[in-house]
């Protein structure tokens, strides 16, 4: 009935959909299999792509060929760069979506491939045999063979759904748990956990009164995701912000006792940075009032995300308390909140290529490995397709360092940390985040993808090195255009930056304080002039050159620092239990991640300096 395929995807949501399609575009023959193809990349929480960090993983993953910055812009309602007010390392897109348009932009773009196939049902079991996955077997029974398998399970593993004192089983709103892998790999000897996530209700927007909000309009610039030739909006829909209160916050307590948060039905982590409002209230009993974020879910629904407002209070709670919001006194609900709490198993049970320690070509991505996020869920699915890929043709593995992509940090992070609550990217984790920004992830990302073999990356190619020779050009014009003080003093005076006495390099102007070339191309028309000709986004990777230079040459050297590091091998079988000169954390922790190279060690939780140096004595180095 089926063919072999070189990979098999096991899940439709955001990791599984970038899994299908790297494997694909590398060449294998993919099988996605999922529990329901009208939910294949739902947007299973709130409406937006992006965000702090995540912006840069959606753009990450555009560079290397995924799908997700494309999908994000034919189905985006507004977009804004945050912290504009902050340093270029910071500036992070965001887009809000069309829930709709966005899960059927992803299946118009599968459907498409010609290397992808697809099967709807569950999947129970793998095939292992001798140490290495060969399929999967379905829920009816039938046997599907293959090189490698990606398990992108989502929240579905063993998922229960917790409503107040209700509770039942299911991966997501009005869809069944999934069962039999978690067993199935324990018994291989696999650890697993429990986490918990939640979602807020969804409203009748027809029902909320938006005068008494604060509105919150996209960028007047409307920027994009992808580095191709997508569409950018015409129009944007306005979200709206308002806050719950000491009322809202009484109304809430009074479902306390029948939390399941708080009598102990759920024992997973929630994830520490997206809290629910009960959560909020609780740890954070000082504030008087919680942000609430009210997001549209589209273009033709009146749908409204509550940002801001997860909850697994009863549902009667619920709807007495948001009744109680500004704006939401006249609230229709249609449907309450609620918790899952799921199945994951601890990332330090992988290699950095994402593939299992225990069995060979077996690959986790997403949630699985604890994470939280559909950014972070799509990048490991782009990553882990990729490498099965890699690893059913004998190939090295694909493996991005942190000094190249926030992708880089999130998988070291996980392999060589672990986690014990959902897995959050930050710009604050990433020490090299200068380097990794938003605007220059092409050119950071694009040639090792297009090295790799990756399909249809000949015309991007162009156009990062077009980009770069571009923004030398400019660099070099600022270096040799001189400035005249009487053209640029009155504008230094407006900044109170000292003015200048004689001519200087206009280069030399970028290095202040709060003047950039916008500023610059106000007062000297023959900057303006030169200009004209180049992008915004060229121009702006080339004034951040040249404005951080010194900072991005010292994050620069730390790499090169590190490097070295990562150059010194270590050896597979190494027996560090025997290396007494270690401490005993040290050997447990090494022991159980073996890590590849010096630089991954020197990652690893409870690894110590002295020990990194006990390492290099033992290698000869």
């Amino acid at each position: 009935m089926f063919p072999k395929y070189n990979v098999i995807v096991v899940g439709a949501g955001h990791a599984g959909c970038e899994a299908a399609v790297a494997a694909a575009n590398m060449g294998s023959k993919v099988l996605l299999i999922t529990m329901n193809m009208n939910t294949i990349a739902q947007m299973s929480c709130n409406p937006a792509m992006g965000g702090v960090a995540k912006g840069q993983i959606v753009r990450e993953v555009d560079a290397l060929g995924g799908y997700s910055g494309i999908v994000t812009d034919y189905s985006m309602v507004q977009f804004r760069m945050l912290n504009m007010s902050k340093g270029p390392a910071m500036w992070s897109p965001r887009a809000q979506n069309d829930r709709m348009m966005f899960a059927a932009k992803w299946r118009q773009m599968l459907e498409a491939h010609p290397n992808i196939d697809f099967w709807q049902e569950t999947v129970p079991g793998l095939v292992v045999k001798n140490g290495v996955c060969k399929g999967v077997v379905t829920s009816l029974g039938l046997e599907i063979e293959s090189d490698a398998v990606v398990l992108t399970n989502g929240t579905f593993l063993n998922g229960i759904i917790h409503i107040g004192e209700k509770q039942f089983g299911g991966g997501r709103a009005g869809e069944k748990a999934a069962t039999g892998i978690t067993e199935q790999l324990i018994g291989f000897g696999f650890e697993s956990g429990r986490m918990k996530t939640g979602t807020p209700p969804r409203i009748d927007g027809r029902s909320l009164d938006y005068s008494k909000m604060e509105v919150q309009d996209g960028d007047v610039k409307i920027g994009k995701f992808s580095y191709t030739e997508t569409p950018t909006i015409t129009k944007q829909l306005p979200c709206h912000v308002t806050y719950t209160s000491e009322e809202v916050h009484d109304t809430l307590k009074e479902g306390f006792d029948r939390s399941p948060m708080f009598n102990g039905r759920i024992q997973g982590l929630g994830p520490r940075y997206c809290p629910s409002i009960e959560d909020k209230i609780n740890r954070f009993a000082d504030k008087d009032r919680h942000q609430l974020f009210v997001e549209p879910e589209g273009w033709d629904t009146c749908e409204i995300y509550v940002n801001g407002f997860s909850s697994s209070l009863p549902e009667d709670v619920q709807y007495k308390a948001l009744r109680k919001v500004a704006g939401f006194e006249n609230m229709k609900m249609f449907r309450p909140g609620y918790a899952i709490e799921y199945d994951y198993f601890p990332p330090t049970q992988l290699d950095m290529n994402l593939e299992t320690k225990l069995i060979k070509n077996l690959f986790f991505a997403g949630q699985i490995n604890g994470t939280t996020g559909y950014e972070e869920a799509a990048c490991q699915g782009l990553m882990a397709g990729l490498n099965a890929h890699l690893a059913v043709h004998d190939k090295e593995p694909f493996i991005i360092k942190r000094s190249d992509a926030y992708i880089g940090v999130l998988i070291d992070d996980l392999v060589n940390k672990g986690t014990n609550e959902p897995y959050r990217m930050f710009t604050s984790r990433a020490e090299y985040r200068i380097l990794l920004r938003q605007d220059n992830a092409d050119i950071r990302l694009t040639p090792l993808a297009y090295e790799l073999g990756m399909q249809g990356l000949e015309s991007r190619m162009e156009r990062v090195e077009s980009k770069k020779q571009n923004a030398v050009k400019i660099e070099r014009y600022f270096d040799e255009t001189s400035v005249d003080p009487d053209l640029i003093n009155p504008l230094l005076d407006t900044i109170d930056s000292s003015p200048l006495k004689q001519k200087i390099k206009a280069r030399s102007i970028l290095g202040r304080p709060n003047i950039g070339i916008k500023e610059m191309r106000s007062v000297l028309s023959d900057i303006d002039d030169y200009l004209v000709d180049y992008d915004e986004e060229t121009i702006t990777i080339a004034e951040i050159s040249m404005k951080y230079e010194g900072y991005i040459r010292k994050e620069q050297e730390m790499v090169d620092k590190m490097d070295r590091l990562e150059s010194v091998r270590l050896a597979d079988h190494l027996d560090y239990k025997s290396l007494k000169s270690l401490s005993f954390e040290a050997r447990e922790k090494l022991h159980q991640i073996k890590p590849r190279t010096i630089g991954q060690a020197s990652r690893i939780s409870g690894v110590s300096p002295s020990d990194i140096s006990v390492l290099l004595v033992h290698v000869g180095r």
